[in-house]
């Protein structure tokens, strides 16, 4: 294997070490335990996630001129008022099972899907 080969390798598997830790993050104590998804190239990332029931999600902007929001209108709320600007983050807990489908106001076609079971 050659010079170029093995650097590309070396920042390949780097990148997948961040990227992950990225996605699915931990807090400190069990209370402040959550999953992540990112908010990047106008998609929400994953775009569907599963937790258990009295889990969170906080989602994090990574855009790095975009504002969005999470909302969710099938739920009966209103749109959020509050944007997320680049770096930005929203966390919410998921107290009942079901399916609960959000979307970003300002950009209808980003949509996600959180699946909550016991």
């Amino acid at each position: 294997m050659g010079k170029k080969m093995k650097w590309k390798l070396l920042i390949l598997f780097l990148s997948l070490g961040i990227f992950s830790q990225s996605i699915f993050a931990v807090g400190s104590s069990e209370n402040d335990s959550y999953s992540l998804v990112v908010i990047n190239g106008y998609k929400f990332i994953p775009q569907v996630i599963t937790i258990k029931r009295g889990q969170k999600i906080r989602w994090v902007n990574r855009e790095k001129r975009q504002y969005h929001n999470v909302w969710f209108e099938t739920s009966g709320e209103e749109e959020p008022e509050d944007y997320l600007f680049s770096g930005d983050t929203y966390q919410r807990e998921f107290n009942k099972t079901g399916a609960f489908p959000y979307r970003c106001g300002p950009h209808p076609e980003m949509t996600g899907m959180v699946h909550v079971v016991d």
